[in-house]
């Protein structure tokens, strides 16, 4: 249970999603579907942990290029955490953390996963 005044937004959590860049890159330039969907990527990360300093692992940066600059995943399973910043000089006191995640065989039925994390 949450406290009066205190917002759940300053929880550290890891949560699974699946993005469907199909839909969010229809009508792109082909030359341009690779990095706008990292872009994407990192939007939809921001508005779902409401942080504005995002990261993305390197392998999902792979996962997004594996089939070329033109031919992105129709949709991705990614585990996005909110984490705190130890750094002294952010502004931010959270971050986000995106990586990629285990598919499943289909897509279908497969919502979003609050995972418990060992730390």
């Amino acid at each position: 249970m949450v406290e009066k005044g205190k917002s759940r937004t300053s929880e550290v959590v890891t949560r699974e999603y699946t993005i469907n860049l199909h839909k969010r890159l229809h009508s792109c330039t082909f030359k341009k579907k690779a990095p706008k969907a990292i872009k994407v990527i990192k939007q939809f990360a921001e508005s779902v942990m409401k942080t504005k300093d995002v990261r993305i692992d390197t392998k999902l940066n792979k996962a997004v290029w594996a089939k070329g600059i033109r031919n992105v995943p129709r949709r991705l399973r990614v585990r996005i955490s909110r984490k705190r910043n130890d750094d002294e000089d952010a502004k931010e006191e959270l971050f986000s953390y995106v990586t990629a995640a285990e598919t499943p065989e289909g897509f279908s039925n497969v919502g979003t996963k609050i995972v418990e994390d060992d730390e």
